[in-house]
């Protein structure tokens, strides 16, 4: 059970339903042509799972002396499993991963798609050892990870299957991937800063520096109610526009995610205790599993 929570089990079923999702319930409701059969996405899902597990593994090792002030109650690396166990983990689910991404590619014609796997073993090792303690480089990163695992889908089930006769269709579902990839990455970068904020006291003490230590915990928070208005405008334009008059889809996007996300706003400007960041941040998560759920309202 220590290791399901070190590799973040309920992080990986978002990312595992999302692509699922992308997969079986978009792509079918507009007659895509696919590349992977079954088994093959299946093990696209696998490495993305193995590089997600290796990042999370190495940000634990890395971050042990935040996390002792900051989440006492929740450290794994040291106490249940030992750095040792855990550095062999990580190395065999980067390899893992990498390896797979190497069969993936070359099945599919695009053996040029490799490279995404080596970059993103890279940046989640150079994320917890150096870019992560840089002032919003390390939000953006992570938010483009979280981004690339949907777009991920779409690139190798899609491109190497595009024909001039097709590439219409390919196209349009592709935006429509890289729009729901857009609005994970705004949301994982807003989350990303609020984590910031509540972890505040351990990174201060490791020398990292994060938005909250360069410019404040007040500053951040209003920043980051700021940019809570672009997913919200987003997604108000989106059901004005195209979903007015599909009742169900308005009612989805109006209870299930704009309600939320206003919710988020209004909490953000008065939020002040770490109490408060907190229950924003699993608001936020709620928010992107309803939006992942909206991929159902095609089928």
């Amino acid at each position: 059970m220590q290791v399901l929570n070190l590799i973040r089990w309920k992080n990986l079923s978002l990312i595992i339903l999302v692509q699922i999702l992308i997969k079986y319930a978009l792509f079918p409701v507009f007659y895509v042509d696919t590349a992977l059969n079954n088994w093959q996405f299946i093990l696209l899902v696998l490495a993305t799972l193995c590089l997600a597990s290796a990042g999370n593994i190495i940000n634990d090792i890395y971050d042990i002396e935040t996390d002792t002030i900051n989440k006492p109650n929740q450290i794994i690396i040291g106490k249940y499993i030992s750095e040792k166990t855990a550095y062999t983990l990580f190395i065999t689910l980067n390899i893992t991963g990498v390896l797979i991404g190497f069969y993936l590619s070359h099945a599919v014609g695009k053996s040029g798609f490799f490279a995404l796997f080596v970059i993103i073993s890279v940046l989640l090792y150079l994320y917890a050892t150096y870019i992560k303690s840089t002032c919003l480089a390390g939000n953006i990163v992570i938010s483009a990870l979280v981004a690339l695992s949907l777009v991920i889908v779409g690139l190798f089930d899609l491109i190497p299957v595009m024909t001039f006769e097709n590439q219409d269709s390919q196209r349009a579902v592709l935006k429509l991937v890289l729009a729901y990839a857009g609005m994970a990455f705004i949301l994982n970068f807003i989350r990303e800063i609020i984590k910031d904020i509540e972890d505040i006291d351990g990174d201060y003490a490791s020398g990292m520096r994060t938005l909250p230590i360069v410019i404040g915990r007040n500053r951040t928070s209003k920043i980051a109610f700021i940019l809570s208005f672009i997913p919200l405008g987003i997604l108000v334009y989106y059901v004005i526009m195209f979903v007015y008059n599909i009742p169900l889809e308005v009612g989805y996007f109006t209870i299930l995610i704009i309600g939320p996300l206003l919710y988020i706003s209004i909490e953000l400007f008065s939020a002040k205790t770490k109490k408060d960041h907190r229950k924003i941040s699993n608001a936020l998560k709620l928010v992107m599993l309803t939006g992942v759920l909206s991929l159902l309202l095609y089928l």
